[in-house]
């Protein structure tokens, strides 16, 4: 994962330019914002340079802690939003020691290796509080794939979805939506679940 880590903070100007703002996970993120109350707060993990999903949930009233690895990432998050909380850390190994009403790993999750996402259903559960919403995207089968930052080449990998769902329920958590490769978001699989109380 370090390399990872080391390929988003070399690229960090040029992820952020070409990151799209349109903003195609907008229905997803409402079905969050939807669900939690004024004041809300969400841990995004992975949260890039917060634009534009953090953008647009600070812009929903919520309060936002974003975690990156990339300490250059961060700096856009801190210059554009002063007023929320951003946290280099390595996700696999969080422990913030308060739980969220919701946590976000979208389109970051997907960049660790099979046992470590395992390992982060672990970490979702520690951080989510009772009833707490969950959002992250996978792909569509299990395997791993080669992809592309800026040119350069990006690691992804997956669980099969069968073993999403037991990794869910092993950790108190009810899959509320599960599409594969949606044609409304871009071709991504989402995956949406709740914490039990």
């Amino acid at each position: 994962m370090s390399e990872i880590h080391h390929l988003y903070e070399q690229l960090a100007a040029d992820f952020d330019r070409e990151r799209g703002r349109s903003l195609f996970e907008r229905g997803y993120l409402m079905e969050v914002v939807s669900r939690l109350k004024p004041g809300g707060t969400v841990l995004d993990l992975g949260c890039g340079s917060g634009e534009p999903i953090a953008r647009f949930l600070i812009e929903q009233g919520l309060g936002v802690t974003g975690v990156d690895a990339a300490p250059s990432l961060l700096g856009f998050c801190r210059a554009r939003f002063p007023e929320m909380t951003w946290v280099e850390h390595d996700m696999r190994t969080l422990d913030l020691d308060r739980r969220f009403d919701a946590i976000l790993a979208w389109n970051s999750f997907f960049h660790l290796r099979k046992d470590d996402q395992r390992a982060m259903f672990g970490v979702f559960r520690k951080h989510a509080a009772p009833s707490g919403l969950l959002l992250f995207t996978s792909g569509p089968e299990e395997g791993e794939a080669i992809g592309s930052l800026c040119g350069h080449d990006l690691y992804h990998a997956s669980l099969d979805p069968a073993e999403y769902e037991h990794l869910l329920a092993a950790h108190g958590f009810k899959v509320l939506i599960h599409r594969a490769e949606d044609p409304d978001c871009g071709g991504h699989t989402v995956w949406m679940a709740q914490r039990n109380q």
